[in-house]
């Protein structure tokens, strides 16, 4: 039997919206996915140990806070400090489209902006744990 995409979702910061978060969460549940949600209010460092000590395939943080260029860079600097780059991880939330590029260019996966699709993110969910479990 094919282990289960397992997905992180949180909300680093003190970012405390976090309706969409899990609303994405319980789409990708229902989807037959792993998720752990680990709430609102999460450092960087609460995220990526989190990550690692679970051995998820994906990370999805959301912000709405406007400071994603901050949090999301330091995830991606901590999964590469301890030697996690396998761990995707993708973003929700309102930011600019200059910093969805550089964050992009910093390794994040894909954005999902307001109105995105919940069978959109759970397709590309499910590539991306595929890539990872091969």
């Amino acid at each position: 039997m094919e282990r289960k995409i397992r997905i992180l979702i949180a909300k680093p910061g003190l970012d405390g919206h976090d309706r969409g978060a899990k609303v994405v969460a319980r789409a990708l549940r229902d989807a037959g996915m792993e998720v752990i949600y680990i709430g609102i209010r999460n450092t960087p460092e609460q995220i990526v140990n989190s990550a690692i000590e679970e051995d998820v395939d994906v990370v999805g943080l959301s912000s709405l806070s406007g400071a994603h260029m901050h949090h999301f860079s330091r995830v991606m600097d901590l999964l590469r400090e301890n030697d996690a780059e396998d761990i995707s991880v993708i973003g929700g939330g309102i930011m600019p489209e200059e910093d969805q590029k550089e964050l992009l260019k910093r390794g994040v996966k894909k954005i999902f902006g307001p109105g995105t699709r919940l069978d959109e993110i759970v397709r590309y969910v499910r590539e991306l744990g595929r890539r990872t479990k091969s």
